[in-house]
């Protein structure tokens, strides 16, 4: 009988204990404390998140997101970068410039932050700044292909095309395919009166790229001594990117007065009429 009682008493007492503690858990709620690595963590997907928007054209949603992932992690130069991303799509271009800034506090010695800040002050007209910013990210990382030929591209802007040249040529050593350098030094060429290697230098970007500026430039190359092959090229090119029709479209990319002269004579040419008037037509349906 003792024995009975005794498993008795410790039954009651094991099952009161049990009892207890549900009723504590069923009083005192449960709390999830996430800790730095899971706030870091998620920064980064929405991150990612801000990012792919970028890419599929919604920008200002890609905005917003962007400065989500900043505010949870302020302390990571990528999210920043990614921010300033979305911000130049937003043509928000002061508040990009603030947040590279940022990220160069964050981390110096990222060559992507410098190349972000040229392409910003390249938009609003600033080619010190751009140039300097360049010349910042390329000591960092200093076979960019890339980074050089932009840094050749702005002096082609000022008109220094021997400088120009020898940062094409430098960029063209470390990717000799880069068919956009190759054409580009034809471009400087072209403004220097060197013709002969401007035709050599744009027949060498179409073997590489048949694309519409060195196709349409080696016919502006060429119209007067070959006419027929340059009304050739011309159709090709202008079937390829109507808009290299436009005065102002081939400025943006970069080409000279000389050159520009050169390829409003040949698109006068009364066999181009129709390809022209095509090219414009297809420019106005797509603005």
């Amino acid at each position: 009988m003792k024995r009975f009682l005794k498993k008795a008493i410790w039954i009651s007492l094991i099952c009161f204990y049990f009892f207890q503690i549900k009723i504590v858990r069923g009083i005192v709620p449960y709390y999830y404390f996430p800790t730095i690595k899971n706030f870091q963590k998620q920064s980064l997907y929405i991150g990612k998140n801000a990012y792919q928007l970028l890419y599929f054209g919604q920008y200002e949603d890609s905005l917003n997101l962007a400065k989500l992932a900043v505010k949870i992690n302020p302390k990571d130069e990528k999210l920043w970068l990614i921010l300033a991303e979305a911000q130049i799509a937003n043509k928000k271009y002061k508040n990009a410039i603030n947040s590279l800034n940022k990220a160069e506090q964050i981390n110096s010695k990222n060559s992507e932050i410098y190349f972000a800040k040229s392409n910003v002050y390249l938009k609003i007209s600033q080619q010190t700044k751009a140039k300097i910013a360049l010349g910042k990210g390329i000591k960092i990382e200093p076979n960019n292909h890339n980074a050089i030929f932009q840094l050749g591209n702005i002096l082609l802007m000022e008109k220094n095309y021997l400088g120009a040249i020898k940062l094409f040529d430098k960029s063209i050593k470390i990717k000799p395919d880069f068919w956009q350098a190759i054409n580009n030094k034809g471009l400087a060429y072209f403004e220097r009166n060197n013709i002969n290697l401007s035709i050599k230098l744009f027949e060498s970007a179409i073997s590489i790229e048949e694309n519409a500026e060195p196709l349409l430039g080696l016919a502006s190359c060429i119209n007067i001594n070959d006419t027929k092959l340059a009304i050739q090229l011309a159709k090709k090119a202008l079937a390829k990117n109507p808009n290299y029709v436009n005065y102002y479209y081939r400025k943006e990319q970069l080409w000279g007065e000389k050159l520009q002269t050169s390829t409003e004579i040949l698109l006068q040419n009364e066999q181009l009429k129709k390809d022209v008037i095509l090219a414009k037509s297809k420019i106005s349906e797509s603005s």
